[in-house]
């Protein structure tokens, strides 16, 4: 069965850390394709950019 693990942050080291937290996980011959995202917004406030780092792991279980 084909599944997908999504996640969503807003610092690239947090969607690192969790990202490889569950790749350990998962069986490397498992893993079918990662999709990678990165958006920028402005912050109406203070000017100031708030970033949306995100990516889904396709994999087999």
């Amino acid at each position: 069965m084909i599944q997908v693990k999504v996640f969503d942050y807003e610092h690239e080291k947090d969607l690192e850390k969790d990202m490889n937290k569950f790749l350990k996980s998962v069986d490397e011959d498992s893993i079918v394709d990662i999709k990678y995202h990165v958006a920028a917004m402005p912050e109406e406030v203070d000017d100031e950019q708030i970033y949306c780092f995100s990516a889904m792991i396709v994999y087999k279980k």
